[in-house]
């Protein structure tokens, strides 16, 4: 039988550690004595209704679900070493929520994390909301989808990233990744993914200065380009850009197709640069 624990409220040190094969509802994780730790070792345990003020409630569990549940600013480095969750219709504040964690998916959740998701393998976002800096830095095997993100730094030195369908309003996105994939999403921000390998996207609107330089095996596929001065410095890049771009500078490899090119800048480079750009005729 699993126990159930209903309307409690917790706040002692490693509150309920290793609890296993617990259903908890309607329980708060807050108080004067100001415990750490409440879940710390958990294994099969959910979560529904419940709300959490204390630091680092759920380090080193394995196998976790939490629905309509809430975590406000004071619920630092929330979930910690963790494996096989899900969460769901929730909102998440405090810094450094996850880190470190294998196999989580959060579904239609409000995120407000600095320095969410770093060195995690396996996670999905789906139909979320989230603000981040240096969102899933160093992270493998990402997928968001619906997803409507801001802040900066985001996505760096990370590997097989996959977005579809979303929104986001960043900065400096995609250093140092390897092979990203983004479909059909907006991706606003400067200095776009300099120093990526492999990143291919497709049916993309981009706007920024600066975007898509120092990249390798860069490919755009049906693209469209907003306020993009000076794009593609010495990048190996095939892309088919629908529009206007403003400026292209210095394309190391390849070939840029578009509809028109303000200004094509060959010029002082300090590396052999071969890349073409060619404008669609009408």
């Amino acid at each position: 039988m699993r126990q159930q624990i209903e309307n409690r409220q917790f706040d002692e040190e490693r509150a309920l550690y290793h609890a296993q094969e617990c259903d908890m509802k309607h329980c708060v994780f807050a108080g004067p004595a100001d415990g750490e730790s409440a879940l710390k070792e958990a294994r099969d345990i959910s979560l529904q209704d419940c709300s959490f003020s204390l630091r680092y409630p759920l380090w080193h569990v394995i196998g976790f679900s939490m629905e309509r549940s809430v975590m406000d600013e004071k619920t630092r480095a929330a979930i910690w070493y963790a494996q096989k969750g899900v969460i769901q219709d929730c909102t998440l504040n405090g810094i450094k929520v996850i880190r470190e964690c294998n196999d989580i998916t959060l579904t239609n959740c409000i995120v407000d994390s600095p320095e969410f998701g770093w060195k995690s393998r396996n996670i999905v976002l789906r139909d979320t909301n989230i603000a981040s800096e240096y969102i899933f830095m160093d992270s493998r095997d990402v997928t968001l989808e619906r997803v409507s993100m801001t802040g900066k730094y985001s996505f760096q030195y990370m590997e097989n990233l996959e977005i579809v369908d979303s929104v986001l309003d960043t900065k400096d996105a995609f250093w140092h990744s390897k092979n990203v994939t983004v479909r059909n999403s907006v991706i606003k921000g400067e200095y776009l993914a300099w120093f990526s390998e492999g990143l291919t996207l497709i049916d993309c609107k981009i706007i920024g200065t600066q975007p898509l330089c120092y990249c390798e095996n860069l490919r755009l596929v049906n693209c469209t380009m907003e306020d993009t001065d000076l794009s593609f410095e010495y990048s190996q890049v095939e892309a088919d850009i629908q529009g206007h771009i403003l400026s292209v500078k210095n394309p190391r490899k390849g070939t840029i197709v578009a509809d028109s090119v303000g200004e094509i800048i060959m010029e002082n480079p300090v590396m052999e640069c071969s890349g073409q750009v060619v404008i669609r005729q009408s």
